[in-house]
């Protein structure tokens, strides 16, 4: 998002769980938190919104507004956006929410995955629950970054990633020779699936992604060689301890 931001006329995140005012802090959006009074507004009341607002982060109310409301006001949002004649980008944080794929997929949802590029919007669809997204969604993205899953997690994007799906799984041990060149991490034989890297206290320095395009492009990134203003605001949770038998 940071190193498109100022690419385009304007910038829609919508932020399911307030991750991204770092972006906020960065000088890179305004921020508006979209409670019940918000929820309340039309797709002309948004337009308004987003026209006074060209570069905005909307973050979700968690006490007030739940998944179902969510859904609904980023349909109303989408709307909108697909109404205003301006390049923009459009982020969708935690997009299986928005675009689940069990229930029936929201027209001006569709309509901002399938042709608002042509209209020059373009959209980056965020979630760790690829096989509970649209398929519509998935099929009309022409770059994605794959990070680390475990074992099938992938879900519908396995059949077309052109490399062993386990590449993505943390704790498989491919063998050099099943991941393509361009795939295999540098400076070590093994392992060679995707990995976190940690420093000497144990906090996680960067993780390995496997970025890859329509034109044929594939590249191992990590995440610890790239540079960035904004903080990212979430919390990891905490772990759940194993009850211990005497």
């Amino acid at each position: 998002m940071e190193s498109n931001a100022r690419e385009y006329e304007a910038l829609v995140v919508m932020d399911y769980c307030a991750e991204y005012r770092g972006l906020v802090k960065a000088g890179l959006a305004d921020h508006l938190i979209v409670g019940p009074l918000e929820a309340q507004l039309s797709v002309s009341d948004w337009m308004q919104v987003l026209q006074a607002n060209p570069h905005i982060v909307l973050e979700r109310h968690k006490a007030e507004i739940g998944t179902d409301r969510w859904r609904e006001i980023c349909t109303r949002i989408a709307s909108a956006v697909r109404r205003l004649d301006r390049d923009q980008l459009v982020v969708v944080d935690e997009a299986h929410f928005v675009a689940p794929q069990r229930q029936k997929l929201p027209q001006p949802v569709k309509e901002l995955a399938t042709t608002g590029r042509g209209a020059g919007t373009s959209t980056m669809w965020v979630t760790q629950r690829t096989a509970e997204i649209d398929k519509t969604i998935l099929t009309q993205c022409q770059a994605r970054m794959i990070g680390g899953f475990d074992g099938g997690e992938i879900g519908p994007l396995a059949g077309s990633i052109q490399y062993p799906a386990d590449l993505h799984d943390p704790g498989a041990d491919l063998p050099p020779s099943r991941v393509p060149d361009e795939l295999l991490p540098t400076g070590r034989e093994r392992p060679s699936s995707l990995q976190k890297h940690k420093d000497e206290s144990g906090s996680i320095t960067g993780t390995e992604w496997i970025y890859s395009d329509d034109d044929g492009e594939r590249q191992r990134v990590n995440t610890g060689r790239v540079s960035m203003n904004s903080t990212h605001y979430g919390s990891e949770g905490n772990d759940l301890n194993a009850p211990e038998y005497a």
